[in-house]
């Protein structure tokens, strides 16, 4: 499955760039996409599924989903290349633009039931059985369905369904916000999960989360953005980060299950929330800065200056780290108030050791240290007898 979703998207790519070459052909929309999820999703896949239980069907859906969306890409390249590049150039055109039109339904489908089973295996509980059935009931009708359907393929611009039947609704775009729906369903059970979840299950659902979050924050800010406000460069930002979060996806899943490098997802998020803060907070000062001072020089000399762009990159410059430390410790106090206590508590405890000479006085604030940061049930403190003899000879 991996080795034929790879093979695949080479074809596909060799199919693009022919049809880059006719400027008047339009380009499949999410070949990008397509390309970061066949070789993402299958590669962790094969890795998992060589490492993993037989029982546990994770990396065989990983697997399927790589290759669903290697299916999907070829398909649309194919299609596009023999039905409007090259017409007659190369046979079954027709039938590659047919089988478009439901496998990436089938393909959506999966992801719906690998985030359900995401990390274990497992449903969350029982009672999302009948989500999962329903899942798999709609994700079938709808791929029967699209199969049918007349009128132009999704994406594929002005290619028609061979095998439409005339007198179907035409339902692309109810089909696509159906599994756009089950997909923010089956989301919330990680959710649940996290909520209940405790030690390495947290963890690993943490890195997927993580993760999504990023996509779905990077998608908003592609899509809701118009142009008409110069913020060009702002949406294109937000397509990058996309595109790194959604090949981000399977790799951080892949971690989760694997258990590799596990706990360093708390200072990932941590890094995320301080350097995107600070980008945002320095962003917005540049800009600002550039507004006020042309007009403060508008006014003084009747011009704009260059010198407005000079300030502001200075002022940046000198605000950089003072801002940082500022925003690192708002968001350990606010989202890691445990370990920022636990260190604030270690900072004094180091402070104190430098100067204290009293065994018992520090024999006590070394407990009071370990129940602070620690939170035991029990704490005590042994001493070696000839350690405390030779106290005793100091004193």
């Amino acid at each position: 499955m991996w080795a034929t979703s790879l093979a695949l998207t080479a074809l596909s790519l060799l199919f693009l760039a022919l049809n880059f070459s006719y400027p008047d052909v339009p380009i499949y929309p999410y070949w990008l996409e397509n390309i970061l999820f066949a070789v993402g999703f299958s590669t962790v896949g094969a890795v998992i599924a060589s490492r993993s239980s037989p029982k546990n069907p994770i990396g065989w859906l990983f697997c399927a989903i790589g290759l669903s969306f290697g299916v999907d890409h070829f398909s649309a390249e194919y299609a596009i290349y023999t039905l409007q590049a090259q017409p007659g150039a190369l046979i079954g055109g027709e039938a590659a633009a047919w089988i478009l039109s439901w496998a990436w339904i089938l393909a959506v489908g999966l992801i719906v039931f690998l985030v359900l089973l995401f990390p274990d295996g497992r449903l969350p509980s029982r009672r999302w059985r009948w989500f999962a059935w329903l899942s798999l009931l709609l994700t079938f009708t709808g791929a029967v369905w699209g199969a049918f359907t007349p009128g132009a393929i999704l994406s594929l611009g002005q290619i028609n369904n061979p095998l439409g039947v005339e007198g179907l609704p035409n339902v692309w775009k109810l089909t696509q916000t159906l599994m756009l729906t089950l997909i923010f369903v089956s989301s919330t059970s990680l959710f649940m999960r996290l909520r209940r979840a405790s030690g390495v299950e947290r963890q690993q659902i943490k890195w997927f989360t993580y993760t999504g979050v990023v996509a779905s924050s990077a998608a908003l800010l592609t899509y809701t953005i118009s142009e008409p406000l110069g913020a060009l460069w702002l949406k294109w930002v937000g397509y990058v980060v996309m595109q790194v979060a959604l090949i981000g996806m399977p790799i951080s899943m892949g971690i989760a299950i694997l258990r590799y490098r596990l706990y360093e997802i708390d200072t990932l998020i941590n890094r995320t929330l301080v350097y995107g803060s600070l980008t945002v907070t320095l962003i917005a000062l540049y800009f600002g800065g550039i507004v006020v001072l042309q007009r403060v020089f508008v006014a003084l000399i009747g011009q704009q200056s260059t010198l407005a762009v000079v300030a502001s990159t200075l002022v940046i410059a000198a605000l950089f780290s003072p801002l940082r430390h500022r925003i690192q410790s708002f968001i350990d106090r606010s989202f890691y108030r445990r370990k920022y206590d636990a260190a604030k508590t270690l900072e004094g405890f180091s402070m104190k050791l430098r100067d204290e000479t009293d065994l018992e006085a520090l024999s006590d604030d070394l407990v009071g240290v370990v129940r602070d940061t620690m939170q035991p049930a029990h704490v005590s403190l042994w001493l070696r007898l000839d350690t405390a003899s030779k106290s005793k000879q100091a004193d």
